[in-house]
């Protein structure tokens, strides 16, 4: 059961925040605010911010 620990959630994070560069937010969040409303836009950017402090 411990080696399904060390390489559960916590491997899945790290290689989250491996693949998911602030340049890949910020090309996700450019994609979501082609297609949402304009009303939505300073939300995704806002979203977009924080995963990016997260990942740090």
């Amino acid at each position: 059961m411990a080696e399904e620990g060390k390489g559960g959630l916590g491997g899945l994070v790290g290689k989250a925040k491996d693949f998911l560069t602030d340049e890949k937010i910020d090309t996700i969040a450019e994609k979501v605010k082609s297609v949402a409303p304009d009303s939505v836009d300073k939300h995704v950017e806002t979203l977009a911010e924080k995963a990016k402090d997260a990942n740090r």
